[in-house]
């Protein structure tokens, strides 16, 4: 199973004790707005086992992070196979959902990079995506951080999202191994 580390932060399994900083993170109205409703409590923790036990079985996944020396919890960050379908489904995206009180401190694009960088390299997969709604420009701005491209040809309604919701329309964001090889070797 693995563990990735950064100079700031430890991507690792979920241990019990996350369940309860993870449930607060997602009943926080203001983490959760792109979100059209956050989970309950008990939707919270499934989501946390099901990420504990992807990992477990594939040795990868959604992290749970931690800041060294620092919050032992402070969100997920990771990679996933979406679990609806899509144009560009099958597919492995880049994702990340971290509480308020750390936002603004470069871990969402610190942990995406060191997760974009196990998919390529370790997994060997030829492209990662991520998307989120396109109201949701903080994202956004991580996605290109990471070195993505949007795809505006891509752009979908999330199908999860009920028809007629401001948060279905969702931007695409795709990055070819090829493309990170290069960002990761130039000057």
């Amino acid at each position: 199973m693995a563990e990735l580390r950064t100079e700031r932060l430890l991507l690792r399994q979920w241990e019990d004790e996350d369940f309860e900083p993870f449930a607060a993170l997602n009943a926080d109205p203001e983490t959760m707005r792109y979100f059209p409703a956050p989970p309950t409590r008990e939707q919270s923790d499934a989501l946390a086992e099901h990420a504990r036990r992807h990992i477990e079985d594939e040795g990868w996944g959604l992290w749970a992070v931690e800041v060294v020396g620092g919050a032992r919890f402070i969100g997920f960050v990771g990679l996933a196979r979406p679990s609806f379908e899509e144009h560009f489904t099958p597919a492995v995206e880049v994702g990340w959902r971290l509480g308020r009180d750390h936002w603004g401190k470069g871990y969402a694009t610190e942990a995406g990079r060191a997760a974009l960088g196990f998919g390529f390299e370790k997994l060997g997969l030829e492209e990662i995506v991520s998307f989120t709604s396109v109201l949701n420009e903080p994202s956004w701005h991580v996605m290109e951080r990471l070195g993505m491209t949007h795809d505006s040809a891509g752009d979908f309604e999330h199908p999860r999202v009920r028809s007629g919701h401001p948060l279905r329309p969702h931007v695409l964001y795709r990055l070819a191994r090829a493309d990170w090889t290069v960002s990761q070797t130039a000057p």
